[in-house]
């Protein structure tokens, strides 16, 4: 049986991300949203508490389907990399590779 809620923040590891993404992309009728931190927690100037909090907000005002919060953005999942050479997320079509 599956789970009733339909809104979900889920906290990840940026290298793998959006594999989790794409193998959530099945479900239906659901808003999820996933975040991390390119500076882990543990640093003095980490990114996570920001991510987390427009993670939050990202979720409450989207419609079902599955995103990433990342950098101050909020991305379609399927759209987006992680782009090493930047050390952030960018959209598939402004990666160099």
């Amino acid at each position: 049986a599956g789970r009733s809620e339909t809104q979900i923040v889920i906290t990840h590891g940026t290298d793998t991300m959006t594999e989790t993404a794409a193998a959530l992309a099945d479900l239906d009728g659901k808003t999820i949203v996933l975040t991390g931190a390119l500076a882990p927690a543990l640093f003095a100037e980490s990114d996570a508490v920001f991510n987390v909090g427009m993670a939050f907000g990202a979720v409450q005002s989207l419609p079902a389907g599955i995103y990433i919060c990342m950098n101050g953005q909020v991305f379609k999942a399927s759209e987006v990399v992680k782009d090493r050479s930047k050390n952030a997320f960018v959209l598939r079509s402004e990666s160099a590779g």
